[in-house]
C-alpha cells in the first residue's frame, strides 16, 4: 500500500515558527552583527583582523543556527546535499573563532601555528562530510576537538589573568558558552528542554565584541594622539627652516621642500644671508620620519655653531662633523655647502657624500663635485673646498638624492642627466617657477614618493635688474 505524505497545515507551520522564533531572531542578529562588524574591519584606517574574524565567527554561527531549525527545513526540500551542508557547517564555525583569539594575542607566540593546525583539522572534517556524508565519528572528533580547545582557552585565561585583564572578560564569556554547550549535549538529551547554547554564544560574542571594540577604540585614540604629535613636530621642523632668503641685490634664492611623511630628514639653511655674501647649506639625514627629523634639528644646531667658518666650506663641514659624531644613533648625514662672495666674484664649495651641485652658465650645465665622507660617522673625516669664479647670470642648484633617485613605473631613476637637462630647460624661468617646475616634473615622473624632495636654486644677478 502506498503512503502519501500529507502537506503541512498552516497551524503546523505556525507552531514550528513559534517554536523557532527565538533562534530565528538570534540567527538574524548574529548574522547582521557579523556583516556590520566586517564593514568596520574593512572601512577603518587600517584593516582590522580581529574585527574581521569576529565578523566571520558571528556570521557562520548565525547561518548554522538557521540551518538547524525546523522552520528552515520547511523552506528547503530535503536532500542528501542539504543534509551534508547542515552537518558540515558545524566544522567551519570554530575556525574564525581561533583566528580571533590569535589576532587578539590570546594564543601566545604559537598562536598562528595553532590556528593553522586547527584550520586543517576542521576543514578536513568539513570536506570529508561533504564527500562521504554525515558520520558519527566525524561529529565525535569535532566535539572532542572543540571541547579540548575551549578547555585550553579557559586554562590560558586563568594563567594570563594577571598579565592581561581582557582574559577576565573573555573567561566569563567562555564559561557561559561552555556551560550552555555542555547542557545541550549532555543533559538535554535526557531532560528535554529548549536549546540554550545560542544564548551562551550570545554572551561569548558580546565579550569578544567588547574586547574588539575597546581595543579598536584604544588603537584609534593612539593613532589620533600620534597624528597630533606629528603635526606639532611638522610645525616645529618647518619653523627651523628659513622661510625665504632676505632681499638681496645680487642673489635670488628659491627653495622647495616636500617631505615623504609628516616630518623628514631633509634640511636646508642660509648660514650667511646678506647683500654681498650668501652661504647656502643643504643636508639629508639617513632614514625617514621622526628619527631623521630629530637629527635634522641637530644639523641645524651644528651649522649654527659654525657661522664663524661660513666663508670656508671645508672648515664648516669639519666643524659640523665634530659636533655630530657620536650624537646621531648611528645615522649619518650627507651635506653640501656653497659660499658666494660678490666682492671676490668667487664661490667656494664643499660636500660630504652629497650629490654634486649643478652650475648653469651660458647655456651649459656643469656638475661641481668636491666630496668627503658623510657627516656624523667618522671623527677623522676631512674636507676640502673647490674655488670657482661666478658671474651674473649663473644659476646654482643644490638638491637631495630623493630628486635623482625618484623612479618611474619601470623602476628607472630620474638621474642626474635628466636633472641637468631640466635645469637647462627651465633657464628662462625665474628661480621660484624653476623650483616649482623641477618638483612637479619629479612628482610626475615617479610612481610613488619614496624619499624627501628638496631643491635650492640660487641666481646670481646684476644689481637693479
Amino acid at each position: 500500500m502506498c503512503v502519501i505524505d500529507q502537506p503541512l497545515t498552516a497551524s503546523q507551520v505556525l507552531q514550528t515558527f513559534h517554536h523557532d522564533g527565538l533562534y530565528l531572531f538570534l540567527g538574524a542578529a548574529f548574522t547582521s552583527l557579523g556583516v556590520a562588524t566586517a564593514a568596520f574591519a574593512f572601512l577603518g584606517r587600517k584593516f582590522n583582523a580581529m574585527l574581521f574574524w569576529l565578523a566571520l565567527f558571528a556570521i557562520l554561527y548565525g547561518q548554522r543556527l538557521w540551518l538547524l531549525l525546523g522552520t528552515f527545513t520547511l523552506l528547503v526540500p530535503s536532500s542528501a546535499s542539504f543534509e551534508r551542508l547542515r552537518t558540515s557547517i558545524n566544522y567551519l564555525v570554530p575556525i574564525p573563532g581561533f583566528f580571533y583569539f590569535d589576532a587578539a594575542g590570546f594564543l601566545g607566540s604559537l598562536g598562528s601555528r595553532i590556528s593553522r593546525l586547527l584550520t586543517v583539522f576542521f576543514l578536513s572534517l568539513f570536506f570529508a562530510t561533504m564527500a562521504a556524508g554525515p558520520k558519527h565519528a566525524f561529529e565525535l572528533m569535532n566535539n572532542l576537538g572543540v571541547i579540548a580547545c575551549l578547555t585550553a582557552l579557559l586554562v590560558q585565561s586563568v594563567r594570563q589573568q594577571a598579565a592581561d585583564k581582557d582574559f577576565v572578560i573573555i573567561r566569563r564569556g567562555l564559561i557561559a558558552f561552555v556551560a550552555c554547550a555542555f547542557w545541550d549535549n549532555l543533559v538535554r538529551p535526557f531532560w528535554p528542554s529548549p536549546r540554550i547554547e545560542p544564548l551562551g554564544f550570545a554572551v561569548l560574542l558580546g565579550t569578544l565584541g567588547y574586547i574588539a571594540a575597546r581595543r579598536t577604540l584604544h588603537r584609534d585614540q593612539q593613532f589620533n594622539e600620534i597624528q597630533k604629535e606629528l603635526e606639532i613636530a611638522r610645525r616645529i621642523q618647518t619653523d627651523i627652516l628659513p622661510s625665504a632668503y632676505p632681499h638681496s641685490a645680487y642673489f635670488q634664492v628659491a627653495t622647495r621642500y616636500v617631505p615623504m611623511t609628516s616630518v623628514a630628514g631633509d634640511f636646508y639653511d642660509f648660514v650667511v644671508a646678506n647683500d654681498r655674501q650668501a652661504g647656502l647649506l643643504i643636508a639629508d639625514v639617513s632614514g625617514h620620519g621622526v628619527p631623521a627629523a630629530l637629527i635634522a634639528s641637530m644639523v641645524k644646531l651644528a651649522a649654527t655653531s659654525q657661522r664663524a667658518n661660513a666663508a670656508d666650506p671645508a672648515a664648516l663641514l669639519s666643524g659640523m662633523n665634530q659636533a655630530l659624531c657620536g650624537n646621531t644613533q648611528n645615522q649619518f648625514v650627507t651635506a653640501a655647502y656653497v659660499h658666494l662672495d660678490v666682492d671676490s666674484a668667487s664661490l667656494r664649495y664643499a660636500a660630504a657624500a652629497h650629490p654634486p651641485m649643478l652650475l648653469s652658465r651660458a647655456g651649459e650645465v656643469i656638475p661641481v663635485e668636491q666630496n668627503g665622507l658623510f657627516l656624523a660617522a667618522f671623527p677623522f673625516a676631512t674636507y676640502s673646498s673647490v674655488l670657482l669664479p661666478f658671474q651674473p647670470g649663473d644659476r646654482l642648484l643644490l638638491y637631495t638624492d630623493g630628486i635623482i633617485e625618484a623612479a618611474n613605473a619601470e623602476d628607472v631613476e630620474f638621474g642626474q642627466h635628466r636633472l641637468s637637462a631640466l635645469l637647462a630647460e627651465s633657464r628662462s624661468l625665474g628661480p621660484e617657477k624653476a623650483a616649482d617646475h623641477i618638483i612637479s616634473t619629479i612628482e610626475s615622473w615617479s610612481r610613488t614618493q619614496n624619499d624627501d624632495l628638496t631643491v635650492l636654486i640660487c641666481d646670481c644677478v646684476e644689481p637693479n635688474t
